[in-house]
């Protein structure tokens, strides 16, 4: 989808004359653009059109109007104003307007750009390629701190203009001022005065406002408006006292303990180093076992890249739950900044602007710490690239990792993509010659991989929760040998579900077509689609019957029939429901860490990530959680989650055994990760995708429409397959349309279609225009690429 300029024809027309760009944030000394007359500029709005549209910059605003500034424009034919991204200044107007019939920019509201060259054409190529508009693609890059500019105000200062600050200088204006007045400028024309607010001058001048505010009226002094952070707030007291000892003396350097590489470590990084040292793009695909060290590498290859003074963006799937890897991050760098879920506005604002202006080495965070506005990268990281977490699930629907390929093509970098059961693409991609690979098969320290039991639930008689027999007794086994058991179950709550054994229904949600589950700690049955609460029905909902039958075991339950048959060993629970408060990921697997809790259980939040060498048992408590959901990627899920959380155990010294329980002991995806074979499942999994041109064979797209009324979004959908189907090449495959696996979700009725071909194009082509047929009233369509979850 390109950007075009707003043009009679509808013909992509570029205005002519030279682009240029001033000074910002980003260095680089360019030329300021002509100041007579004014300028045209290219302005992008969030809107659903993709069309640049162009504006007339009026004299006054000249000096303040850049690339990657944000303005505020008339739009439409009341002409509201709305606020967009100038990405482009030219000395004419696009040939085939008329200049007299262009609306004028109405405000710059940046004093520096938010957004460099690179980061615009990163932006425009996620606009095409996940077949969105380039303003969502913007909006997406800049966090809505800094959008809202949290953490500053507006401070109104005094200035003299340079022909008084002349006459002052040689003398000729003081004859024609009393001495209070000759003491303001005395004072406003220091040359370390810096910006000096009313009350400022009257205090170092001794003399009242009124002084002031008749030179303003004789035009001998002025006011501006500057936007200033609180920090620089703090700072307009010019009479400031000496800084505290602590502020004077230098931050002591972070501790970089000398370790000494494996072999392994050692060859991966001799493998990256000629990418380290030069100035190109080079994607690799580092494929390490659990346990093999591969954090080290990433942070021994970033000490290479800040040495030359650049800088490395490096993304972990939840930040919030890697505690151990941002302090060793720290302990290594001293400048680093983390970007996380957990930050304010105005502290999000404050990291934005220490990245900008080249305070910060290495910024560690989610996927949206890819686009970070550093100004020398030298490297990007992707730590656990396989992690669908990385997903964006609202528009632009990005892959982080994915865009980080892209930047660092743009940016001319090394990129690394790490994980010890790489997604299917990443493989592919290797495979294919596209990616390095750079193989760590072994543990640090020649540790061996951890056993790996299956217990068949099937044949577990005396099972009446959820531990059989074989995984409570290692579970004792190994509390008494001093060791610590790490739980898995990827399933929240009590209950998992609620049924009538009369009628056979269950208790859903109100709002959506799923499950309500019982959290038996607030006696509540909630929805984990929505969040909607409600009370437990005294009697079935839809026959009456009295006696209802509560199901399935959560973490919740887990937690209790734990506690019950552990009683002198402390437990802890880790999953959204227990780590809300800010810290509380910290604080539980600091406890683990110390040893003061025994037994973690919890969600997919402990399977990864987490290194503790005292973890000498590790239970999967249901391994066929996401086995049997419809979708392709089911399979490739279960077998990265129970490899990651195998790879849990048998870090020390100490050898390490996990036990899986599961009713699929035959499948592949259970039987290869027991035996930590990543490439017997790629073997067996891929040929499974060719067929139906699943990824990494072809691409998807997947359209989901959603509404309150079924009839109008099915009818709507069939009607947008069939127009596409008759413009189509034959190379696209249709997948429905069909209702979506979760029919619905928070009221709204949902229907999807999937388009499948070998390659993107066709695609991309086929989609360029979804307005014909129009959207009915109350009917959304969502345009997913390279979907990750079908449901």
């Amino acid at each position: 989808m390109s950007v075009v300029n707003q043009d009679q024809d509808g013909e992509d027309a570029r205005p002519r004359g030279r682009t240029v760009r001033p000074p910002s944030w980003f260095g680089g000394e360019d030329e300021a653009p002509a100041a007579r007359g004014g300028m045209f500029v290219e302005v992008v709005v969030n809107r659903a059109f993709d069309q640049a549209l162009t504006y007339h910059a009026p004299r006054k605003l000249v000096a303040g109007i850049r690339p990657g500034v944000r303005v505020r424009v008339p739009l439409g034919k009341r002409g509201g104003l709305v606020t967009g991204y100038c990405v482009s200044i030219g000395l004419l107007p696009p040939e085939g307007l008329d200049p007299a019939r262009i609306k004028d920019v109405a405000e710059v509201l940046d004093a520096v750009p938010l957004i460099d060259a690179r980061m615009l054409e990163l932006t425009r190529w996620m606009a095409g390629y996940y077949l969105c508009s380039w303003g969502q693609a913007l909006d997406a890059v800049v966090p809505a701190g800094v959008r809202k500019q949290a953490g500053t105000r507006i401070g109104t200062f005094l200035t003299v203009p340079e022909d008084a600050r002349r006459a002052w200088l040689d003398g000729s204006l003081e004859k024609t001022l009393t001495a209070k007045q000759a003491a303001v400028l005395d004072v406003l024309c220091q040359p370390d005065g810096g910006m000096l607010t009313v009350s400022d001058v009257c205090r170092r001048a001794r003399c009242g406002s009124g002084v002031v505010d008749g030179l303003r009226k004789d035009g001998v002094i002025h006011t501006v408006k500057r936007r200033l952070s609180l920090e620089d707030s703090r700072k307009e007291e010019p009479d400031d006292a000496p800084p505290p000892a602590s502020a004077e003396s230098p931050t002591p350097p972070p501790t970089k303990p000398k370790l000494l590489l494996t072999p392994e470590q050692q060859k991966g990084l001799d493998a990256l180093a000629p990418a380290l040292q030069g100035d190109g793009f080079a994607p690799f695909l580092i494929f390490g076992v659990t346990g093999s060290g591969k954090t080290e590498v990433y942070l021994s290859a970033i000490e290479q890249v800040v040495a030359r003074g650049r800088e490395a963006i490096v993304l972990v799937p939840e930040i919030s739950l890697t505690p151990q890897t941002i302090r060793r991050f720290r302990r290594r760098f001293k400048k680093v900044a983390v970007l996380h879920s957990h930050l304010s506005d105005v502290e999000r604002h404050r990291h934005w602007r220490s990245i900008a202006q080249g305070e910060v080495d290495v910024v560690v965070g989610a996927r949206s710490a890819i686009f970070a506005p550093t100004r020398r990268l030298g490297l990007i990281v992707v730590d656990e690239e396989h992690e669908s977490t990385f997903k964006q699930e609202s528009v632009p629907r990005y892959h982080a990792r994915d865009v980080a390929v892209k930047r660092a093509q743009l940016e001319g970098v090394p990129v690394l993509l790490g994980s010890a059961t790489p997604s299917l693409e990443s493989w592919a991609n290797a495979e294919r010659g596209r990616y390095v690979k750079v193989d760590m098969p072994s543990r640090v320290e020649g540790r061996p991989m951890p056993a790996v039991e299956l217990i068949d639930l099937r044949h577990e008689k005396n099972m009446t929760g959820g531990l059989s027999d074989s995984l409570r007794n290692a579970m004792h086994q190994a509390l008494d040998d001093g060791g610590q058991v790490i739980l898995l179950l990827n399933r929240r709550g009590y209950n998992t579900f609620v049924i009538c054994p009369k009628c056979g229904d269950v208790v859903k949600c109100r709002h959506c077509d799923v499950a309500a589950t019982f959290h038996k700690g607030r006696r509540l049955l909630i929805c984990h689609m929505c969040d909607a609460e409600r009370a437990c029905p005294p009697a079935c909902p839809s026959c009456n019957a009295a006696v209802l039958h509560y199901g399935g075991i959560g973490t919740e339950r887990l937690e209790r029939e734990v506690l019950m048959e552990f009683p002198f060993h402390a437990a802890r629970r880790m999953d959204s429901d227990t780590m809300r408060r800010h810290g509380s990921h910290e604080e539980a697997l600091a406890a683990f860490k110390a040893g003061d809790v025994r037994i973690l259980l919890g969600t997919q939040m402990i399977a990864k990530g987490l290194d503790f060498p005292n973890v000498t048992l590790v239970g999967v408590v249901d391994a066929d959680v996401a086995l049997h959901l419809p979708d392709f990627r089911a399979a490739e899920r279960t077998f990265q989650l129970v490899a990651q959380v195998a790879g849990r155990t048998g870090r020390g010294d100490r050898p390490g055994r996990v036990f899986v329980q599961t009713y699929s002991p035959e499948s592949p995806a259970i039987l290869h990760a027991a035996r930590h074979d990543y490439e017997s499942f790629v073997t067996q999994e891929l040929p499974q995708r060719a067929g139906g041109l699943a990824s990494p064979y072809g691409r998807i797209v997947r359209l989901v429409a959603r509404g309150r009324d079924e009839g109008r979004v099915k009818g709507y959908l069939d009607e947008l397959a069939a127009t596409l189907r008759a413009r189509a090449e034959a190379s696209v495959r249709f997948l429905g349309p069909c209702p979506a696996p979760v029919l619905k979700i928070k009221e709204e009725f949902r229907f999807h279609l999937q388009l499948r071909c070998a390659t993107a194009p066709p695609l991309r082509a086929l989609l360029r225009d979804l307005s014909s047929p129009p959207a009915p009233p109350k009917v959304e369509l969502a345009v997913d690429v390279d979907p990750v979850s079908m449901l």
